[in-house]
């Protein structure tokens, strides 16, 4: 009788034990909000500074989280010497300015997703960050959450049999009337860079290159992308089903499913996601439900945290080649849905 199929635990080393930095926090908004109080309440980490052009922001965001030093521009923040990494937080358009600022002042980086508008940033990133022999990494925080390592165990360990289809959406109604920036060209507005994202790299984790993706979608009258429907194929064969919209909820879960079991993840799958095994005739295997639902960020940062001690260039769990395959697969989509950006 064969043993029945059960999910490995996660390998997420104690949030607690990397080595400490000193980070600065480049444009204090909302999402630089959710990585202060990650840090704050799940690390040993510390912020050392925080810079906005609105010196008045810093300093609300420095009295917020206890932050030593506020500056009124991001040149104060990378050149301050008692800085050891940036975490660059600023709007898509700006990640490719703001991170070579950083990186041409000798700091590592930690660069929100989507890494940059397009492929050809990502390079000019990672070129200058070779270039000056410093670490650097796409603020991916689902790559690093401990069900996502359980996925990758399960991968390796064939646990599903045969990969044959991924399936993976991202919806939240954010327009009209959500940020602003969504719906700005000049800011690399649209669902794909923020959401669309998450499907895409889950996708590209589970079946590596994609050696083929065909994606269809909608505009909003601005002029980016309101939603958009992509597939992708592997070499191999197996295919990817992905969604993404800012005008819709959408369940936001992921199911990876192969020729011995599935393996289901419950909304919101890049967060703190419960996984379910189920068997190909419905039968649910065995159930992993995460320890902290609250926070998420700060595996990212100890990781980052963990490559700078460790003298890497790039993480083992986000390589650059891995940022740069998603990055090109948005670059496609965009393409052939027709949403170009300003300047490309």
């Amino acid at each position: 009788m064969s043993s029945p199929l059960l999910l490995p635990a996660p390998r997420v080393p104690d949030p607690r034990s990397a080595p400490v930095l000193r980070w600065g926090v480049l444009a204090p908004g909302g999402i630089a909000r959710t990585f202060g109080r990650a840090l704050r309440a799940r690390t040993n980490q510390e912020i050392r500074a925080v810079a906005s052009r609105s010196l008045e922001r810093a300093q609300a965001y420095r009295d917020e989280f206890g932050v030593e030093v506020a500056y009124g521009s991001y040149e104060e923040l990378v050149t301050d010497p008692h800085v050891d990494a940036v975490y660059v937080a600023s709007p898509h358009s700006e990640h490719l300015a703001h991170a070579q600022l950083a990186l041409e002042a000798g700091k590592p980086v930690l660069v929100e997703k989507a890494f940059t508008r397009n492929g050809a940033e990502a390079r000019a990133v990672l070129d200058t960050a070779s270039r000056a022999n410093l670490f650097a990494m796409e603020a991916m925080w689902t790559r690093f959450l401990p069900h996502v390592d359980v996925v990758r165990q399960v991968l390796e360990q064939g646990l599903l049999g045969q990969v044959q289809m991924v399936t993976a959406d991202h919806g939240q109604k954010l327009y009209p009337g959500g940020p602003q920036r969504l719906s700005d060209p000049a800011l690399a507005g649209g669902a794909l860079l923020d959401l669309c994202v998450y499907p895409i790299s889950f996708a590209s984790l589970v079946l590596g290159e994609f050696d083929s993706l065909q994606a269809t979608g909608t505009l909003t009258p601005e002029g980016v992308d309101a939603q958009e429907a992509v597939v992708v194929q592997n070499v191999a064969g197996a295919l990817g089903v992905l969604s993404a919209s800012m005008v819709s909820s959408t369940p936001t879960t992921a199911s990876i499913s192969g020729t011995r079991a599935r393996l289901e993840l419950s909304g919101a799958f890049y967060g703190q996601s419960t996984l379910t095994l189920v068997s190909p005739a419905g039968e649910v295997l065995d159930v992993l439900e995460p320890s902290d639902r609250e926070h998420g960020l700060h595996h990212e940062i100890v990781e980052v945290a963990a490559c700078v001690g460790a003298r890497l260039l790039e993480s083992p769990l986000l390589p650059w080649a891995e940022t740069l395959r998603v990055m090109d697969a948005m670059d496609a989509v965009r393409e052939q849905i027709g949403f170009r950006l300003p300047g490309e």
